[in-house]
């Protein structure tokens, strides 16, 4: 049995003001006897206005908000998953939205740039254009934690069933997919999602998440999750700032697997004949 904290967050457009609150959040997550704290999608920087956030932006090596949270990691002896953070490519004008694992000694394990972008114009007159900034990643990660191997995703990756397939056929027990989902979209898809996803995989699924009105206007729909093997909630986050915890048991992802044994059913998907 494993003690996992998450941090449900209000990120605004302020990289100093946001790095103080994922600081005290690994202090918190420490001192509430978690072993790995996972944080939402943009954790360092939440700014819809680019020209603004773009002052703020730098390389993964420059990076103050992840520079932060290394050093309160290792100061705490805590794993964190850092959701995601929006950092400068080195070599082109393009941003990555990369997840970051890191150990209890502050060193960075593993990271993931999100492999699908989200561009859509919404019934509320919001419209979204991930791919005008970000590049897609081009590769599929799952990492060991001290909570079991953990399949790594972000956001808009939740849609993609395939991937979380390729996840748990590489080992993964546990499915990380932090996030800043809208309101409409978290009111209609999110707990349904999130459930299915754990149900497929016969995984936990651990699902921090952006909550509230931020400075930049948006809204996002928080209830952080975490979702067991069976499809079960063990936490709902609700709203608002905070952290939270639950208990993450392996041996629930073995018993799940062997009582309903679709994940060694799977075949690979013959081409599609159209009839006529």
């Amino acid at each position: 049995m494993t003690r996992i904290a998450l941090y449900q967050a209000n990120t605004g457009i302020d990289p100093q003001a946001n790095a103080r609150a994922l600081v005290a959040g690994v202090e918190e997550a420490a001192a509430g006897g978690a072993a790995i704290l996972f944080t939402p999608e943009m954790s360092g920087l939440l700014d819809r206005d680019r020209a603004r956030a773009d002052a703020h932006l730098r390389t993964e090596a420059e990076d103050p908000v992840l520079a932060a949270v290394r050093a309160a990691a290792a100061r705490a002896g805590l794993w964190v998953h850092l959701g995601s953070l929006a950092v400068r490519d080195e070599e082109s004008e393009k941003l990555h939205n990369r997840a970051f694992l890191i150990d209890r000694d502050g060193d960075i394990r593993a990271t993931y740039d999100k492999l699908h972008l989200f561009d859509v114009d919404l019934a509320t007159g919001e419209s979204w254009r991930e791919s005008a900034a970000y590049a897609p990643g081009g590769r599929a990660v799952v990492a060991e934690t001290p909570a079991g191997p953990l399949g790594l995703s972000i956001c808009y990756d939740l849609r993609f069933p395939d991937l979380y397939r390729a996840l748990t056929d590489a080992g993964a027990r546990l499915l990380a997919i932090p996030a800043a989902f809208t309101v409409p979209t978290g009111q209609a898809h999110w707990h349904v999602m999130m459930r299915a996803r754990a149900i497929e995989g016969c995984a936990y699924v651990v699902a921090a998440a952006q909550s509230g009105r931020h400075e930049d206007g948006r809204e996002t729909f928080g209830h952080s999750l975490v979702v067991g093997p069976w499809g079960d909630v063990l936490l709902d986050m609700g709203e608002g700032e905070g952290v939270g915890f639950a208990e993450i048991d392996l041996a629930e992802v073995e018993a799940v697997r062997a009582r309903l044994p679709a994940l060694r059913h799977r075949r690979l998907i013959p081409p599609v004949t159209r009839a006529r």
